[in-house]
């Protein structure tokens, strides 16, 4: 009977469950998985030229430090997503409200997004080298092409989803135009931006080492790729578990900053 209890309890849709206990599972599958990565390394089960010890990628991580090979194409590669995801956010995110509100903005913008969205940006990098070069102008404007139109459709949709009745209510209570856009919609599409931009910038991650493998001389990427040239397989583990944990540290304060700035919607 406890038993059931207790499944019923944690198995429950949309049901929260206690701080520890959801800090708890995260840990325990972090620690299976690092379990499972040390078995398959020390035990043999995968050759370490395929699978690195743990040990080997923190002597990596230590050597990098050291050398300061590490810290400068972590810097490179961040000083690269905050410009293009800045820069697309910064657009993306008044098109995208607007897009959603008003249908003749939609008619314009929309079915050049949809068309440009579509296209593979690694198709496209040749095209950006020809025009912007090799610098750090091309690995910003892949970041740009590939988040842009994908937030401007997002946020459109969000912006779309607002009820109808929240504007007529305002419009009721004799709100203008002007003040329901600026305190009514845009507070209410907030919350949805936010998560849309926390989904996009893990997106443009994958676009900027995809344009570092290309052509570049620094940058996590191009660790990465010379990394794999030499078969360094732990200093490639370490490129993968900095972007990951570049990521997660990412993800965590637009959590923060959500849950600070917009203290009245719910968490996600």
């Amino acid at each position: 009977m406890r038993k059931n209890k207790f499944i019923t309890r944690y198995t429950a849709p949309k049901k929260e469950i206690a701080r520890p206990v959801y800090l708890a599972v995260s840990i325990a599958v972090a620690l299976a998985l690092f379990a499972l990565w040390s078995v398959l390394s020390y035990g043999g089960l995968v050759r370490r030229d395929f699978l690195p010890t743990p040990d080997d990628v923190v002597r990596a991580a230590i050597e990098g430090l050291a050398d300061g090979t590490l810290l400068t194409n972590t810097a490179y590669s961040v000083g690269e997503i905050l410009s293009g995801f800045a820069l697309a956010s910064i657009v993306a995110v008044p098109l995208g409200i607007l897009m959603g509100s008003f249908k003749i903005v939609e008619a314009a913008i929309e079915p050049v997004t949809n068309f440009v969205r579509y296209l593979p940006v690694s198709a496209l990098i040749p095209l950006l080298i020809l025009w912007v070069g090799i610098g750090v102008e091309e690995k910003i404007a892949v970041i740009l092409i590939g988040t842009l139109f994908q937030q401007i459709i997002l946020i459109a949709d969000v912006s779309r989803a607002v009820p109808s009745d929240l504007i007529d209510v305002s419009y009721t209570l004799g709100a203008g135009r002007r003040a329901v856009v600026t305190q009514v919609l845009i507070p209410a599409t907030l919350p949805g931006v936010f998560d849309t931009l926390r989904v996009t910038l893990g997106w443009a991650w994958t676009y900027l080492v995809v344009a570092e493998l290309v052509a570049a001389n620094r940058g996590l990427g191009y660790f990465i790729l010379s990394s794999m040239r030499g078969l360094f397989t732990d200093r490639i583990f370490l490129g993968i578990i900095t972007i990951g944990l570049l990521g997660l540290i990412t993800d965590q304060l637009f959590k923060l900053a959500r849950a600070r700035l917009l203290p009245w919607a719910a968490n996600p």
